[in-house]
């Protein structure tokens, strides 16, 4: 399996295809694998580059570096090593790294599609809840888990894909969950008039997680952003319909 070392920790990556390059990144203590059901058509005529960002999935599960700072420097380290200057695709937190990667260096960056991102949304819509989250994660990890990810999902979801998603979060390392404490302090929108490359807010339409209100919310901030939303799914469009979400991700990186 591909590795990079990365500021002092080992990245789980796959890179595939050939043309534009793409930088897919997972959600909270999921892996790279959430994108395979994309990968086939994108692979066609894009570069997907997926990695499992510190903490989660394949890659090593550090005690420190998992601060939205620390992830954004590894993907400034693994994009440089890479060579590509790819659009930045960020599933939920995926999303706020993709931002801050933009903002921070602007000229690594092709544009960003944030994919169902909180945004500010911890830090005041749902602040009592991630804190509350934080202490029941200690408290009971698979149980909570198991409450709150078919949240994650629009109605109708397969069992199975929430199961196998339950999975993967047992298996990433528990020291991201110093994220969820930095989130309830986190707001772009003061910054997000600087952003310099292009974005799109693309948002399930019954995400129950993070609502409309907010990609709308960031996108007045932030000069030429764009709200596409996928009618029917939840907070991970890309697991729930890779179809609907692989063609709007073709409109937008066009």
């Amino acid at each position: 399996m591909p590795f990079l070392d990365v500021n002092g920790t080992r990245l789980h990556y796959e890179d595939a295809g050939t043309g534009p390059a793409l930088l897919l990144l997972h959600g909270w203590g999921t892996s790279g694998r959430v994108w395979y059901s994309c990968l086939p058509d994108l692979v066609r005529d894009h570069r997907v580059v997926t990695l499992d960002w510190r903490g989660c999935g394949r890659s090593d599960h550090p005690a420190d570096g998992n601060t939205i700072a620390g992830v954004t420097a590894d993907l400034v380290t693994a994009i440089e090593t890479l060579r590509i200057k790819p659009t930045v695709v960020g599933s939920s937190i995926g999303g706020l790294f993709a931002t801050e990667l933009a903002l921070a260096r602007p000229e690594l960056v092709e544009r960003v599609v944030a994919v169902d991102s909180p945004g500010y949304w911890p830090s005041t819509g749902m602040l009592d809840q991630v804190l509350d989250l934080r202490k029941q994660l200690v408290d009971d990890r698979a149980g909570t888990l198991a409450g709150w990810v078919p949240d994650w999902f629009a109605p109708g979801a397969a069992p199975e894909l929430v199961d196998w998603t339950v999975r993967q979060l047992l298996d990433s390392g528990a020291y991201i969950d110093e994220l969820f404490t930095e989130c309830t302090t986190y707001d772009p929108r003061p910054r997000l008039k600087d952003l310099a490359v292009p974005i799109t807010y693309l948002h399930g339409e019954l995400d129950a997680q993070i609502p409309l209100e907010v990609p709308r919310g960031c996108a007045a901030e932030t000069p030429g952003a764009r709200v596409h939303v996928l009618a029917g799914c939840g907070h991970v469009p890309h697991q729930e319909n890779p179809r609907a979400f692989t063609a709007a991700l073709r409109i937008i990186a066009a």
